[in-house]
């Protein structure tokens, strides 16, 4: 069902978050991870190349042609946490690195430190794989992100006069005129949003609707991938002669990159995707793609952008082929964590029903794309699939990429692991850490939302909200370890409108009380399911219950969600998982750790469904809620929340286990 007008949303700066599970988890992300991400930016050498650029000091550029993506990255990440978790000392590392942006972008507002140190006389030479437009993507969020976090707009003028370059550039261009890497249209159109300006909205539609359009594809990224290896090439050249005219340098070396098993066919995959143009979602036209393919990071940076632009224009022809991409996504293309990406070659889909634990890559940052993509379409539709997708995917595919301690992260996050992969400070291409805490950062925006006569409740977090500028909300919630929820409601005086409480696809019977009296519900509406999702896990069983009344200051809501343990068994057509299954408890996936487990072979050990229990282990990992039983021979077993699995050394790892 299409709507007229879209819901309202909250600043994360308009909400509170003070919730017994995620408030430590943002502390700690605003006073160890921001300033550890920072830390490693230094130490790598990637503030380094901006200083480079700007010609105060002497040596050799690191990290890949996109490592400047990674700082703008942190640098949006600072400015979210600073918005809400105000502090001096990160005022003054955004501020130095405003201050020296400046100094490192050309005055024509071009900026993308890989070419202006080894190729000063080129630009937009190779815009599928070289991520230019990319890095200004990640530029111009930044400085939006500052500008909405301190009012400043020293970081905006830095965005602005990038993004002006890029309409200047691009405006009038061809089809083949568009990034291989999907997210300067998310930033176009965050900037649209704040300044208003026209162009940044054209330019955005523009790169969208040029996607599928430069045909026939594989002669030009041939081309493309022959001109990219050639200046390859004198760049190591560059760098040879360097080197032996400075015998002395030391460059920072970089942890290597997690193990991830992978077909012995994953490289002719990867090479067929990118050839036919599906691995950059540039093989059809927007609105005929209707299948989640190709690079699983790309396409959810795609797809929010196109919500986004169906949000800001009202275009309802942009809605149809996203939800068919959804539905295909969940159904057959997404693991029971809710990960993304079953090939690592590709880092991105496989085939239909192609969702093997092991080979499982499921990066970090296709989660959060895929967040904020399911964001988009909840205001869109107002269905509650998708705010309940984003709530697994939260607990479980994103979650997980970050450590305890806020200082070691994961990248690919397979289902099953026998050894060699383990959380690193810092990786080659450390895309994920600074994402992780951007999203974190502006948890408080992913709440609530509104229209002038009701309120939605997408996520059960604890927390405190003026909505609508008279409704003041304070919620107080278990989860995700319990399944209650006490909303105190104060509307200033009476005020008549619907709240509307999503009900969780993982939630058993609940009961609702309005002031202590027992409320019956309606009954759901139809899900509309003709076809079971492969993984177990089924967001489509969510739905909003709407309740209407004339609320008045102080009343309370009460709702308790039974949190069974939930034994999810995949689809007939995964044959690998026969006889096994996922334990899930509310919106968490377990799985077993060896080295909770000495002894126990993880992966052959057969449990006994009747004897799991639930208990909490307050010394355990930060405090959690885990699962014991027994397996057939009577030893006991113990699972942990998927999520935080590797915070205590290398291990083995399972999730799909044997019954």
């Amino acid at each position: 069902m299409l709507y007229n007008h879209l819901m309202n949303t909250l600043s994360p700066r308009q909400v509170s978050i003070d919730d017994a599970f995620w408030t430590p988890r943002l502390e700690t992300n605003a006073r160890t991870a921001i300033f550890h991400q920072w830390r490693m930016l230094e130490e790598s050498g990637c503030i380094d190349n901006f200083r480079l650029a700007a010609g105060e000091i002497d040596g050799l550029r690191q990290g890949w042609f996109f490592a400047d993506s990674d700082a703008y990255k942190w640098l949006d990440a600072a400015a979210r946490v600073h918005a809400t978790q105000p502090s001096e000392k990160l005022v003054r590392l955004m501020n130095g690195f405003i201050d020296l942006l400046s100094r490192a972008q050309m005055v024509d507002g071009y900026i993308y430190t890989y070419n202006q140190l080894h190729f000063p006389l080129q630009r937009w030479e190779n815009l599928m794989i070289e991520h230019e437009l990319y890095c200004h993507g990640h530029l111009i969020e930044a400085g939006v992100s500052h500008y909405e976090a301190t009012g400043i707009d020293s970081g905006l003028t830095i965005a602005r006069k990038a993004a002006d370059r890029l309409v200047r550039d691009f405006l009038e261009s061809g089809p083949a005129r568009t990034s291989g890497h999907e997210e300067v249209e998310i930033a176009l159109l965050r900037l649209y949003e704040t300044t208003g300006h026209a162009g940044y909205l054209d330019l955005a539609r523009a790169f969208l609707e040029r996607r599928g359009q430069a045909q026939p594809f594989f002669p030009w990224i041939l081309a493309e991938n022959r001109r990219v290896e050639q200046r390859r090439k004198i760049v190591r050249k560059q760098r040879r002669a360097y080197l032996k005219a400075h015998p002395q340098h030391a460059g920072f070396q970089l942890p290597p990159g997690n193990f991830a098993k992978a077909p012995k066919t994953s490289h002719l995959r990867w090479m067929l995707n990118a050839f036919t143009g599906k691995y950059f979602q540039m093989h059809a036209p927007i609105r005929r793609q209707v299948v989640p393919v190709g690079h699983a990071v790309r396409f959810g940076y795609l797809e929010t952008a196109v919500a986004m632009l169906h949000r800001l224009t009202g275009d309802r022809s942009l809605l149809p082929a996203m939800e068919a991409a959804w539905e295909r996504m969940v159904t057959r293309r997404m693991y029971v964590t809710g990960g993304l990406g079953a090939v690592p070659g590709l880092e991105g889909f496989g085939q239909d029903d192609e969702l093997d634990p092991e080979y499982a890559y499921a990066e970090t940052c296709a989660a959060l794309a895929s967040l904020f993509w399911n964001w988009e379409l909840a205001l869109a539709t107002r269905q509650a699939r998708y705010s309940d997708l984003f709530e697994w995917q939260l607990y479980n595919a994103a979650s997980v990429g970050m450590g305890l301690d806020g200082d070691d992260y994961l990248y690919n996050n397979p289902l099953a692991c026998r050894g060699g992969v383990t959380r690193k400070p810092w990786f080659a291409v450390p895309c994920c850490p600074s994402n992780l805490s951007r999203t974190w950062a502006s948890l408080g925006k992913y709440i609530y939302s509104f229209d002038q006569n009701d309120l939605w409740i997408h996520q059960y977090i604890g927390s405190q909200t003026m909505v609508n500028g008279q409704w003041k909300i304070d919620m107080e919630t278990g989860l995700p370890w319990v399944g209650r929820v006490r909303i105190e409601i104060d509307p200033q005086g009476r005020a008549d409108f619907t709240l509307h409480l999503r009900i969780p696809s993982w939630a058993g019977k609940f009961t609702l009380q309005i002031n202590g009296e027992s409320w019956s519900p309606p009954p759901p509406g139809p899900t509309g399911i003709t076809r079971e999702a492969d993984s177990g896990y089924e967001p489509r069983q969510a739905w909003f219950l709407p309740v209407s009344r004339t609320w008045s200051t102080g009343d309370t809501l009460e709702i308790d969600f039974e949190m069974p343990v939930t034994l999810r068994r995949a689809s007939p057509r995964l044959r690998q998982h026969h006889a096994q299954v996922a334990l899930t408890c509310g919106p968490l996936v377990y799985c077993l750790e060896s080295i909770d487990n000495p002894g126990l072979d993880l992966f052959a050990a057969r449990i006994r469904a009747e004897t799991l229990q639930v208990e909490a282990d307050p010394d355990l990992l930060g405090g959690i809620r885990v699962l014991r039983g027994e397996t057939t021979d009577g030893r006991i077993f113990t699972a942990i929340p998927y999520q935080v699995w590797a915070n205590r050394g290398e291990t083995q790892m399972n999730v799909w286990i044997n019954i």
